[in-house]
């Protein structure tokens, strides 16, 4: 069977890492396996704005997938953006191979607010589902209690549920299949 790789952008939980393979295998159907770290992505800075790029990432991302991966998964404690956004909770490839996820606004610390390894750990499953859904073809959900619906601040990820609604259900077992279908075709699994 075709793995969905999961890795690290610098140093992440071993918790956290465990609890997003289990999270992937759940909900994507996939057998996890865990590849070695990444180096922190010094590459990616903007000393202006002090965050991380994540379009550098995901390049470095896809430089580094495995060629039997279904998919590749990063997390990261760095803070992300795109030019157009001043954050980005995650940034995947659509339909590609890679995602990538940031735990620093996910943690209550970030809002000068005590620790909660419990909500952090649930944030950092939606926003799981939510950039692995969009390796799969899923895009941005209406219903806002979907993990695929936009969420542009923290209290938009906390009003999600962490279960697909039906209609992302559908397509995302869709686009499994398919996916399942070209690995099959393509020898690798």
């Amino acid at each position: 069977m075709t793995p969905f790789y999961v890795t690290s952008v610098g140093s992440v939980s071993e918790d956290i890492l465990t609890a997003i393979e289990t999270a992937v295998w759940h909900v994507f159907g996939f057998e996890t396996r865990r590849v070695e770290a990444l180096p922190e992505p010094l590459y990616a800075l903007d000393p202006q704005r002090q965050q991380f790029a994540s379009v550098l990432i995901l390049r470095e991302l896809l430089n580094r997938c495995p060629v039997d991966a279904a998919r590749l998964l990063a997390i990261t404690e760095r803070d992300l953006f795109i030019p157009m956004l001043s954050f980005v909770f995650g940034q995947a490839q659509l339909q590609g191979r890679v995602a990538l996820v940031s735990l620093a606004r996910l943690r209550q610390e970030y809002y000068a607010l005590p620790a909660n390894p419990a909500l952090l750990l649930a944030r950092a499953l939606k926003e799981t589902i939510h950039e692995t859904g969009h390796t799969f073809g899923l895009v941005h959900c209406m219903d806002k209690r979907c993990p695929m619906s936009l969420s542009h601040t923290i209290q938009q990820v906390d009003s999600k549920s962490a279960e697909l609604c039906t209609s992302c259900t559908i397509v995302l077992q869709d686009h499994i299949r398919i996916t399942r279908t070209q690995i099959a075709a393509s020898g690798k699994e």
